[in-house]
């Protein structure tokens, strides 16, 4: 914190964020099973709200699904057999896991996470999986583990929107395409300022709100980062207090406790989006170069 303002530096965000994901992946997600009607569960149901098919939930490895998404981005990105994906914020595996199954045997999935325990539990999940065309970098991803031009997709699930870089963030996955590449990302938007007592909480800061840029203000990161052809292709409340596993649940309600009302204050001033950009050929990449 800087002066007492409750203002916290990029360092100090990525702590908290880093503690926040590591407890979740710590806590992992029960099984699905009735014997369990836990997180597990409860996972698999908002996956369902936010997009996911009953054939997606049952694919990907047990505990891969922490139900921590705001959409499905898997569902846009038109993946075909062959094509290299990187997933930014890849958590426990569960977008690479089904994009895995989508490029098939031919193609690649890389998972880049900046959590310790996240990417750990990301490779057991693979391994238990028999997974051969899935990799997990630790890394950030305002700074890439990954090669200039090397990737046919990048993908994102309610991760960027927690960058305290979002524009630094664009432009990396921007280096990383070839030309031609996709960005396909579901994630969280302003349609209004805050509350200020949420603004201003570190714990929803390591969840999915505090950070967050309004739609125009996101939009825009991406354009400046070089990228064309921006399109929302979907727009959604979203209803953050049900997020499984995520800080920012825990932080509303110490909060606002059971003031449902409070709660619906901050719903309502968030959107869940989908967007997908391409980096089309003889595009010039931004001013300022890559942003490493």
């Amino acid at each position: 914190m800087s002066g007492g303002e409750g203002v916290m530096d990029e360092d100090g965000v990525r702590r908290i964020v880093r503690e926040g994901y590591a407890g979740a992946a710590r806590k992992g997600a029960p099984c699905r099973c009735r014997c369990a009607p836990g997180a597990g569960r409860a996972a698999d149901a908002l996956g369902r709200r936010i997009g996911y098919s009953a054939e997606d939930l049952e694919a990907v490895p047990e505990g891969a699904n922490l139900g921590l998404g705001c959409g499905n981005p898997i569902a846009h990105a038109s993946l075909v057999e062959g094509e290299t994906v990187l997933d930014l914020g890849s958590g426990a595996g569960f977008d690479c896991f089904l994009a895995a199954r989508r490029v098939g045997a031919r193609g690649r999935v890389i998972g880049v996470d900046m959590t310790p325990e996240m990417v750990e539990k990301a490779r057991e999940n693979a391994r238990a999986w028999g997974a051969t065309n899935v990799e997990f970098r630790l890394g950030e991803i305002e700074d890439l583990p990954v090669e200039d031009a090397s990737v046919d997709v990048v993908i994102s699930n309610c991760v960027v929107n927690i960058s305290p870089d979002k524009a630094r963030v664009f432009r990396e996955a921007f280096r990383v395409l070839k030309e031609g590449g996709r960005l396909m990302v579901s994630d969280l938007v302003l349609k209004r300022g805050l509350p200020e007592k949420i603004r201003e909480s570190a714990a929803v800061r390591a969840g999915c709100i505090s950070g967050a840029l309004l739609k125009s203000a996101y939009l825009g990161a991406i354009g400046a980062a070089g990228f064309g052809g921006i399109e929302v292709i979907e727009e959604r409340a979203f209803p953050v207090a049900d997020v499984v596993n995520d800080v920012t649940a825990k932080a509303m309600a110490e909060a606002y406790g059971a003031d449902r009302e409070k709660i619906r204050e901050v719903e309502e001033c968030v959107s869940s989006i989908k967007v997908k950009a391409v980096k089309g050929r003889g595009a010039a990449p931004p001013a300022g170069g890559c942003g490493r």
